[in-house]
């Protein structure tokens, strides 16, 4: 097997010449060269090694088109262009490749109409095409066996109306088409897709009532109950038939049938809450969920307060249960702030709020709570440094499963920087706010010693004043705060930055060897990038040979040190950050896929 990994911040000159030779290399089968600054076109004779399966090309300055003779090769089956000026339409050959599996020509200048062979392609699991300049309508779906998990087609020039038969993807989680001129009505037939987890058709021309569409027909959307005109009328005759087969049958049944009738109706409405009785959270409720807040169910202690885990009577899933300390100063109106921003905030990689309770206990003290999704496999810090005696031994985090937190992470907080208006800065980011879900996905959280989410102003865009000083945990607040600086972006980049070193070394950031002006940045820094296998976590040094995971570790690092520079000017914005930390997730998974 032979693999061409390059992946450097410069390239010689003659790179022409060099990749012509390894188009003579008739046994490569990988050719890796991310995030350099090559340009020219891609060789078309790269396309003609008959043992070539993986593309890796993505962040340089290429130009010209996607190479047709891709399309010839009948083992290729990762093609990554990502972040290039490329130009031209996708050849029709490697439309109809029935090996390919991922194509990736997102960021480039790419133009013409999509191909309809990549829509009934058996082979292709992620088709992303975003942010080009496509034309034409969407193609329907002839075949409905195709394997499509992810389609991204936002930020093009696309017309035409949603396909129908798009709804034949029974595979597809992501579906994105923003930010084109696609008009019609959005197709009812898109709600009966089972896996759909994200669905984003914004900044188009759709009309049509998207509450028939999407209330309550795709669970996983969590979005309301419908509640228009003509489901009522459904509901109404449903209701009649029931009662007239319900008197029918007390008829000939007697007072048993009674009976049978009420226990199921009791049994339905118990494995299916409705939102009111979700929303209709009471201090007894909270009391006996969680065993009187027994010890055995506290999960986290901090300043601002308690998390407990509990389990209602109505709803099978077990929850945490955040009881604010309320004798600490400020907290009252730090939890009012806290709901009326987790109201605004809806991602993936933020932990979900079910629900709030504001009441009074028993003897008649002010009592306030948030009732959150619980995440079974505790938080990163508990991963990191695992207390033995409390939670056993743990397997360590694989080089795999931190990329993936990585990336979360950077999803969330590019939601949080560019997504919301206002946008909002979390304030206190570490290890111990960052919490794992059942496959080890990650969750912004505030557990413990965390402080509250903070919007920013309508007058500043960019920062804003904290009445406080500065927030957060020793270790990862920016030093600018420190000098009376605006809370920022910034910040949050900051902090982002010291968490991925911290991931990568296993180090805390106040750990007694930081003495006498060193820190975790100045640490690594000095090793990076000859030693820097002398600085990371043993769990995670690549093998001499794997030169392919070298090269992944040594740009996260990078990114680590980048985003943890003293000065904010010279710190990456979030955009940014979580495009490159794309970039790096998708190195990782082509060199285990």
């Amino acid at each position: 097997m032979a693999v061409v990994i390059t992946s450097r911040e410069s390239f010689p000159e003659d790179y022409p010449t060099h990749t012509k030779s390894l188009s003579e290399c008739s046994e490569l089968q990988k050719i890796y060269l991310f995030n350099n600054k090559l340009s020219g076109i891609i060789p078309d004779g790269l396309g003609t090694l008959s043992n070539l399966s993986v593309l890796f090309l993505a962040n340089n300055n290429l130009t010209g088109g996607v190479p047709l003779s891709l399309g010839s090769n009948s083992f290729i089956r990762t093609v990554i262009l990502i972040n290039n000026t490329l130009t031209g339409g996708i050849p029709p050959l490697l439309a109809n490749s029935s090996s390919l599996q991922l194509l990736d020509l997102t960021n480039n200048h790419l133009s013409g109409e999509i191909p309809s062979a990549l829509f009934n392609s058996s082979s292709i699991v992620i088709l992303a095409l975003g942010v080009n300049n496509f034309v034409g309508s969407i193609p329907p779906l002839v075949h409905t066996s195709s394997p499509l998990e992810i389609l991204i087609l936002s930020e093009n020039n696309l017309s035409g109306s949603i396909p129908t038969s798009l709804g034949n993807f029974s595979s597809l989680t992501w579906l994105l088409l923003s930010q084109n001129s696609i008009k019609g009505a959005i197709p009812s037939s898109l709600s009966i897709i089972p896996t759909i987890e994200q669905l984003d058709l914004s900044f188009n021309n759709l009309s049509g009532d998207c509450n028939k569409l999407l209330c309550a027909s795709i669970p996983l959307l969590q979005l309301p109950q419908c509640n228009t005109e003509a489901s009522k009328k459904w509901q109404a005759s449903v209701i009649l038939k029931i009662v007239g087969f319900t008197a029918l049958c007390l008829v000939l049944l007697s007072w048993f049938a009674v009976v049978l009738l009420k226990k199921r109706k009791k049994v339905t409405q118990s494995s299916h809450p409705s939102s009111k009785e979700l929303m209709q959270c009471s201090y007894p409720d909270l009391v006996k969920a969680t065993n009187d807040f027994s010890l055995a169910n506290l999960v986290g202690s901090g300043k601002s307060g308690s998390v407990y885990k509990g389990r209602f009577e109505f709803e099978e899933h077990t929850v945490a249960i955040k009881v604010f300390k309320l004798d600490q100063l400020g907290i009252p109106k730090s939890f009012i702030a806290e709901c009326k921003t987790l109201r605004n905030t809806r991602h993936r990689n933020l932990l979900r709020v079910i629900t709030a309770c504001s009441t009074f206990d028993t003897i008649g003290n002010e009592f306030k709570a948030l009732i959150l999704e619980y995440m079974p496999n505790g938080s990163l810090e508990g991963w990191l440094y695992p207390n033995l005696d409390k939670y056993g031994l743990k397997r360590p985090l694989s080089l795999g499963s931190r990329i993936t937190i990585v990336t979360d992470i950077a999803s969330a907080l590019d939601y949080l920087h560019n997504h919301c208006v206002p946008p909002v800065v979390h304030c206190d980011l570490k290890p111990s706010n960052i919490l794992l879900d059942d496959v080890m996905g990650a969750r912004l959280a505030d557990f413990g010693l965390a402080k509250f989410i903070l919007s920013f102003s309508h007058s500043c865009h960019h920062s804003s004043t904290s009445l406080l000083g500065p927030r957060g945990s020793i270790g990862y607040i920016a030093p600018e705060y420190g000098f009376g600086s605006k809370l920022s972006t910034e910040g949050n980049v900051y902090s982002y930055g010291i968490i991925i070193l911290e991931i990568l070394t296993g180090k805390h950031p106040t750990d007694g060897m930081f003495t006498n002006g060193l820190n975790l940045h100045k640490y690594v820094e000095k090793a990076f990038p000859q030693k820097i296998a002398e600085v990371l976590d043993p769990c995670i040094v690549p093998s001499s040979e794997d030169d392919g995971v070298d090269s992944c570790i040594l740009h996260l690092v990078k990114l680590g040190l980048l985003c943890s520079m003293e000065t904010p000017n010279d710190r990456p914005t979030m955009q940014d950050v979580y495009a490159e930390a794309i970039t790096i997730k998708e190195a990782f998974a082509v060199l285990h896929g």
